[in-house]
């Protein structure tokens, strides 16, 4: 179709929006809207054409005569940024983050004390679950991806530690602060989502909601893209692999042998007494743990979502009610760590500290 019968019908649409939907009630503007805008859009992508008209058409030489602009076919151009975006990679992203906080609670510490301490002799155990689970942990041991293997994945996808990076390898130096901010807009939200239901007083302003989702797209948009591309190349497979690692470990850690010879009820039980023993003490267990399940959520649901600005309130708070509780874990456990007590954008302009401070600050700060 011709650029002017596009132009014609963006404003007789316009014009429909203005004169007739303002007549219908709340209820009925509402359902009306969204299938209209549905339409529209329809009736935009047939009024313009995919095939673009060529610069030989434009300056005559192509089989016709020098058209008008008016009538030159409309370009159709689409906005499809968001979708290049590749959900299986930042999933990857969500389980290595979980992996990531195993490893500052000494998960992987802890079954190498094992080992050496079943290798010496130094563990009472010798037949039962435990004792065979690390000697079949022993035996595969060289084939799996090593703890080098691993900081350098943490290193380039959340910039965190201080591992050096491979050449031409892309570091997402911004992840911690864009999460932070994140968590923080998404509790915000619904914080005042519930302080605007408690003082509605009409139900015009029943209509309007009092949080605004401008923030929470903005940076969970932001932290799609930069996990997206710093996750390419071995950062599924590494995830798959020590996922099943990470498993096979706190199935071990559960084994009755095990938590005999440590005196444990728990695996976690386990975990904090060989570090105190052997490692120097075990840490922020309790809120590592909190961090681990709630930030994977949280980027579960960043990998699901697409944040496109054309959803409504009522949508976006069916969809995310459960990550505002996430977020406010996630919040509530970091303040207690050690580097969430000095994080300087913690409660902060949340959009000024998206990206940090500087280059060196953002390479120092970890989590």
């Amino acid at each position: 179709m011709a650029s002017e019968s596009n132009q014609v019908i963006q404003r007789l649409f316009q014009r429909f929006f203005r004169d007739e939907l303002a007549g219908l009630s709340p209820a009925d503007r509402a359902a009306f809207e969204s299938e209209f805008e549905g339409r529209y859009g329809e009736l935009l992508d047939r009024s313009s054409s995919a095939k673009t008209t060529s610069f030989a058409d434009l300056v005559g030489f192509g089989d016709g005569p020098i058209k008008p602009f008016d009538s030159l076919q409309m370009p159709l151009l689409r906005n499809d940024f968001d979708e290049s975006i590749i959900p299986p990679q930042l999933q990857a992203s969500a389980e290595l983050y979980y992996i990531y906080q195993m490893d500052r609670m000494k998960l992987f510490q802890v079954v190498d004390v094992l080992r050496r301490l079943f290798q010496n002799g130094q563990i009472r155990i010798q037949r039962g679950p435990g004792a065979r689970g690390l000697y079949i942990l022993e035996k595969w041991r060289p084939i799996r991806y090593k703890r080098r293997d691993r900081l350098i994945a943490y290193r380039r996808v959340f910039n965190y530690g201080r591992a050096p990076v491979p050449a031409g390898a892309i570091v997402n130096r911004s992840f911690h602060f864009q999460l932070v901010a994140f968590m923080n807009a998404m509790s915000q939200y619904f914080q005042d989502l519930t302080i605007g239901q408690v003082i509605r007083g009409s139900s015009t302003i029943n209509d309007r909601p009092f949080a605004a989702l401008a923030t929470v797209q903005r940076v969970g948009t932001d932290l799609r893209y930069h996990l997206d591309r710093s996750s390419y190349g071995n950062i599924l497979a590494l995830t798959r692999e020590t996922g099943q690692y990470v498993q096979q470990i706190l199935e071990l850690f559960d084994a009755p042998d095990i938590k005999k010879s440590f005196d444990a009820n728990t695996k976690w039980d386990v975990i904090e007494a060989v570090a105190n023993r052997h490692l120097g003490g075990a840490t922020e267990m309790s809120e590592r743990a909190k961090m681990a399940d709630a930030g994977r959520r949280i980027l579960q649901y960043i990998a699901e979502n697409d944040f496109r600005t054309t959803i409504t309130p009522e949508e976006f708070d069916a969809d995310a009610k459960k990550m505002g509780a996430q977020a406010d874990a996630w919040l509530a456990a970091y303040r207690l760590t050690r580097e969430g007590r000095r994080f300087p954008g913690l409660d902060g302009d949340r959009v000024h500290w998206s990206y940090g401070l500087n280059r060196n600050t953002a390479s120092r700060i970890a989590a």
